[in-house]
């Protein structure tokens, strides 16, 4: 089991930054494969980034790709979500979420445990 806790959001202007923190117990994240995700009301919830233990690859979606990078520390076992840049559109719920899969890591069912989220307020 692992259990992940996420901070770090808040309410930030247009063009400001955020850093989320997604730190784990139960498990090292040294061998997972690390998402976040976020949802907006009345939306689905969407792939941002992921981190792989093989490789440490790392993937973005398109909204986000050379706004946001996802880090991990395993000495402290957290990964991280440096958010430059930030539109209104960024606006959600942020979760990270963990699995030991390295295939397929934009897919929402592909991972077995979710933090609880943490809300990311940017206004115009």
């Amino acid at each position: 089991q692992v259990q992940l806790v996420e901070s770090g959001g808040g309410l930030v202007q247009a063009g400001d930054s955020l850093r989320l923190s997604c730190a784990a117990s139960g498990r090292t994240l040294r061998r997972c494969t690390v998402g976040w995700f976020r949802q907006a009301p009345g939306k689905e919830r969407e792939f941002v980034a992921a981190s792989t233990w093989v490789s440490t690859n790392t993937d973005y979606s398109d909204s986000v790709k050379g706004r946001f990078t996802i880090s991990r520390d395993n000495a402290e076992n957290t990964v991280y979500l440096q958010m430059n840049s930030l539109k209104p559109e960024d606006t959600a719920v942020y979760y990270c979420a963990a699995t030991t899969r390295t295939y397929d890591v934009r897919l929402v069912y592909r991972y077995d445990y979710w933090g609880q989220g943490t809300q990311v307020t940017v206004s115009s």
